[in-house]
């Protein structure tokens, strides 16, 4: 009897072998190897980059364009831009977006364990790389717009540059400005771009220097950073390995990154969930109902001019409805950085600055033209580049953030309105006495 309980004593002091304790995981340059894998992984989770943010996005900024015939309330609220502070997909947006950002942070702090600096320099533009993505979002959602005449006071989100292992490292941040969230953005890039190998040694799909330079780009554009826009995005063009997939049709569905992918969240059959397919599609290519939970409405085939482009013909029916091709594998990569949009930035910036560099902004849009075998232009105009944005990049993901940049009216509510601002979520306000709410909200 002694001796069958010593034994189970002995079990009973056991760790799980499924669970590191915190000392471990962060003990070696394997582990935090593996941590920045689980970054990635978290990322690219449908809560919020494959997929919800995009979900957002798109139907903050219907117009009619769209039709939400889904049962789930979360996007419902976004379609009629009345969002409550408890909604959740809110909530997962920043639950999520915050752990990849404690994660990052988590391997930036121990970058010590990697022997090799050059192994170490990869890893911290990565965590960097993954940070800003996560910080740039929350900013453009959480937080009124950029203001690119400047006195961005305005409130943003919490910066957190500190990791917590455990809860007895918890702290409460109240909200920094957005001047000071965009400059956060920024200073990780510019970072990011300065330790990223041009290609990334541990696998393609991981960030490189081009990425980096690509989420740049995007972000200067939000800015009104014309000219930062401009640069950025013409050296991804000029020295990168991308070139646009033979056909628009190519670029999407894909289970590996095509030619044009500067960066994609990676979906298996094994791991990650498509939530562009969930929403988007029909029951028949993973999505959730016969009809789509998300349609697309004729007002948005005004944008075109005839049938003579691929992209106007790039839809399906289902029951009745008619949904995007673009999302149609519901365990394919999900494009978060194309070559396309690099073009449609440099053709944006060259033409507001009244430049060419690269190319003349006629140039850049033609050749995105003749890949959708669209008729090639002899002249172009800011509108006409910002409808060519529109064809190319549709429901991607981009629809209330230009919206908010180029300062246009969704419905009746003008581009800097409280209701086009997504609350900070009751839980947290909640558990965070030094968060301010959003204005329009109550808690």
């Amino acid at each position: 009897m002694a001796f069958i309980f010593n034994g189970c004593n002995d079990n009973l002091d056991l760790e799980p072998e499924q669970d590191l304790t915190p000392e471990a995981a962060l003990g070696s340059a394997n582990n935090i190897q593996n941590l920045l894998v689980g970054a990635y992984d978290l990322a690219g989770q449908n809560e919020i980059f494959s997929g919800d943010y995009n979900l957002a996005s798109e139907l903050i900024a219907n117009t009619g364009e769209l039709a939400w015939r889904g049962t789930f309330q979360g996007p419902a609220e976004f379609n009629r831009k009345e969002i409550t502070t408890g909604n959740g997909f809110v909530e997962d947006y920043w639950v999520v977006s915050y752990a990849v950002s404690n994660q990052t942070n988590l391997i930036l702090e121990n970058l010590d364990k990697f022997e090799e600096e050059e192994d170490a320099a990869r890893v911290e533009g990565e965590a960097k790389f993954l940070r800003a993505v996560v910080y740039f979002d929350l900013l453009r959602f959480f937080a009124l717009p950029y203001k690119a005449e400047g006195g961005n006071s305005q409130l943003g989100v919490p910066l957190v540059t500190t990791g917590v292992s455990d809860a007895s490292q918890i702290e409460f941040p109240s909200r920094n400005t957005v001047e000071e969230g965009y400059d956060f953005v920024i200073q990780d890039l510019k970072d990011a771009i300065a330790k990223l190998p041009e290609s990334n040694p541990t696998g393609t799909f991981y960030a490189n220097k081009f990425a980096a330079e690509a989420l740049l780009a995007r972000v200067y554009l939000q800015q009104g950073d014309y000219q930062g826009a401009l640069e950025s995005a013409n050296n991804v063009i000029q020295e990168g390995p991308y070139s646009l997939t033979g056909d628009f049709a190519s670029a999407f569905n894909n289970d590996g990154n095509s030619t044009e992918d500067i960066f994609a969240w990676q979906i298996t059959t094994q791991d990650g969930v498509n939530d562009m397919t969930t929403f988007w599609a029909t029951r028949a290519f993973g999505g959730r109902s016969l009809t789509g939970d998300v349609t697309v409405e004729e007002p948005y085939f005004e944008v075109f001019s005839g049938d003579e482009d691929d992209r106007s013909t790039f839809f399906y029916e289902g029951n009745g409805t008619l949904l995007s091709t673009k999302w149609q594998n519901q365990f394919a990569n999900i494009p978060f950085l194309r070559l396309a949009e690099m073009y449609l930035i440099r053709a944006e910036s060259n033409f507001r600055l009244g430049s060419a560099i690269g190319a003349t902004p006629i140039e850049d849009i033609n050749t995105l033209r003749s890949r959708a075998n669209a008729p090639t232009l002899s002249s172009v105009s800011l509108e006409e580049i910002l409808e060519e944005r529109k064809r190319e990049l549709a429901f991607e993901g981009f629809a209330l953030h230009d919206a908010k940049r180029l300062k246009q009216a969704i419905d009746d509510l003008t581009f800097n309105a409280n209701s086009l601002v997504l609350p900070i979520p009751q839980r947290e306000i909640d558990a965070n006495p030094n968060l301010e709410q959003n204005p329009g909200y109550t808690n």
